[in-house]
């Protein structure tokens, strides 16, 4: 038996560069990445087959310490996905003050379980190598990384090492997926999540994290064409207001651009329809959590 497949996770705290990573070894996009922290919710796989090995890599939502019943279960969901990796890859943001901080609650678990990790240092083109250095060997002291790779996901820097160490990381065995498939995650949660992408782009900081996509149907049409019809939930009438904007401009202007980046991964022509409702208790919904694969257990 020639061929290799396994399945690494991508563990870091919020705005490491987790989806951007998965996005840059994938050599395509598909999760989505804006600047606001937690835009990751819930853990997705892409799959990277090259030559006779075959890599699940699993995107999860950032670690960090929880208050909120949806917080909490977006964190239980990335520490699960360590049940599930032969690999794991710990990342963080180098150019953060507080790097070392932010990653202390990961070292701490791996050390409890007795887990080894593969170190990415991301971002690393924004720090002088003066600082760098002594970061990485900071973290290496911990004897918790086999390996340390200094990369930048974004421009793909050291990205080529990174890939050929982890694809080198897969026990030997059968493909677990087709060859041409990208990821496991229906089409109907990707649309979701390319119009939540563009919630968080274009509303910034004005909306609140209270605010989720929820898929309603998914038809093709005898032209051809896809008919998605999605429901954006938000906690107060006020936030309903922000995203449908002064005579309804904002909501226009996501779903024209979410309706582009769908008929580009999708490849054929899309018709969007939006519609936002406003609901102080949509977190505590276990149908939510049911849909994105979350515990819902408080």
């Amino acid at each position: 038996m020639n061929s290799s497949a396994g399945f690494v996770a991508l563990l870091g705290a919020p705005n490491a560069g987790k989806s951007t990573l998965l996005n840059r070894l994938l050599g395509e996009k598909l999760s989505i990445v804006t600047p606001k922290a937690q835009t990751t919710r819930m853990r997705t796989l892409g799959i990277l087959t090259q030559g006779d090995v075959q890599m699940g890599i699993l995107d999860t939502p950032g670690i960090f310490r929880p208050k909120t019943r949806f917080e909490k279960a977006m964190v239980r969901a990335a520490w699960e996905s360590l049940d599930q990796a032969d690999s794991i890859v710990v990342i963080l943001d180098a150019a953060a003050k507080d790097a070392h901080e932010k990653a202390s609650n990961i070292l701490e678990v791996l050390a409890h379980r007795k887990l080894k990790a593969t170190l990415v240092l991301n971002k690393s083109d924004r720090i002088k190598v003066e600082k760098l250095l002594p970061l990485s060997a900071k973290l290496h002291e911990s004897g918790l990384f086999d390996d340390v790779f200094m990369i930048s996901a974004l421009s793909g820097d050291g990205m080529d090492a990174l890939k050929t160490h982890l694809l080198a990381c897969m026990p030997k065995g059968p493909w677990l997926f087709p060859a041409d498939q990208l990821t496991d995650l229906p089409e109907r949660l990707c649309a979701a999540e390319i119009t939540r992408e563009q919630l968080l782009l274009q509303l910034h900081e004005e909306l609140p994290y209270g605010a989720a996509v929820l898929p309603e149907s998914w038809a093709a049409g005898k032209d051809g064409a896809l008919h998605i019809h999605q429901q954006i939930v938000v906690a107060k009438d006020s936030h309903r207001a922000m995203v449908l904007g002064k005579k309804g401009a904002k909501i226009r202007s996501i779903g024209q651009a979410a309706r582009q980046e769908m008929e580009t991964q999708f490849d054929c022509r899309v018709h969007l329809f939006l519609n936002v409702k406003a609901d102080q208790r949509w977190q505590e919904r276990a149908s939510f959590y049911d849909l994105f694969g979350l515990e819902s257990k408080k």
